[in-house]
């Protein structure tokens, strides 16, 4: 089984939600035009002043997004 591999853009400031909301719309038009597969793409809100946009994808296609998009981080999704 293919592990799933969460990344992260993280984002400060008083307009660090909207912007990862805004992020989360670049990814899917990424994996839309690249016809690359996906699990989920979302926000977390940390706090008022601290958000990040997030995508899950199977680590087979990590390598393709990662070098694409140069995520902040990553993690292994639970």
């Amino acid at each position: 089984m293919n592990r799933k591999i969460k990344l992260l853009w993280d984002f400060r400031g008083e307009d660090a939600k909207e912007t990862a909301k805004h992020h989360t719309i670049h990814l899917k038009e990424f994996a839309e035009a690249e016809k690359l597969p996906f699990s989920e793409i979302d926000i977390i809100e940390k706090n008022p002043m601290f958000s990040s946009a997030f995508i899950i994808v199977d680590e087979s296609n990590m390598k393709i997004y990662r070098d694409a998009l140069k995520p902040h981080r990553g993690e292994i999704a639970e």
